[in-house]
């Protein structure tokens, strides 16, 4: 918690606000969104799942260690989604960050603040060392994030996610533990930004549902 900015686990009974929430925000989210690709002719058919079934299966893989799955609230309210995913220990101890928010609170630091607070629990709390955010080339509001956050550019990762219905580019940003020995949230209240505010759809992440970016 930082603020307004609340992050906890998603719940099933998040699911009449999570819904109204993606409702509203169809457009807004629909350009950064996963989605999943024409099966292969040895593959199995995918569908997408509903509510529940994606509650049910974030809850299995962190209880399994794999995901830390959330939602976003500002001022009491359920405003967006954030999972650490694809948790990886052993010699690696490394996540992925994918994320989404609403239209009506971008611009209010809301992403990054809820980006710093996830990266200190999971370096310091966790015991992660790196934390990745993948994100289109294309969306522009999803970097500037990770960029006021100090992320690295680490490269393009060519055809790396199937986004809106093709396999899209995505930039690979990377921090590790050693980066934000202060903490992240902390480097990122001493240089926020008091420029213009930026509208802020999302960012793209694997195992994360409508993780857009």
């Amino acid at each position: 918690m930082e603020g307004d900015v609340v992050l906890r686990p998603i719940k099933v009974r998040d699911q009449r606000a999570w819904r109204e929430v993606n409702r509203r925000n169809r457009d807004w989210l629909r350009p950064w969104e996963a989605t999943i690709p024409p099966p292969t002719p040895a593959g199995p058919i995918a569908h997408r799942p509903t509510y529940r079934q994606m509650v049910r299966h974030l809850r299995a893989e962190a209880n399994a260690g794999r995901m830390l799955p959330f939602v976003i609230e500002y001022q009491g309210r359920l405003v967006g989604q954030l999972t650490v995913a694809g948790i990886t220990w052993g010699s690696m101890c490394s996540g992925h960050v994918g994320y989404w928010v609403d239209e009506s609170v971008a611009g209010r630091g809301v992403m990054p603040t809820s980006v710093a607070l996830v990266v200190d629990h999971c370096f310091r709390t966790v015991g992660l060392h790196r934390i990745e955010v993948c994100i289109r080339p294309e969306n522009g509001p999803s970097r500037r994030v990770v960029e006021k956050l100090g992320f690295r550019e680490e490269g393009l990762r060519p055809r790396y996610l199937h986004i809106d219905g093709a396999w899209r580019d995505h930039l690979v940003f990377a921090l590790t533990a050693e980066e934000v020995p202060e903490g992240l949230l902390a480097r990122w209240q001493r240089g926020r930004s008091k420029g213009p505010r930026q509208n802020t759809p999302g960012d793209s992440s694997p195992n994360a549902p409508r993780n857009s970016a």
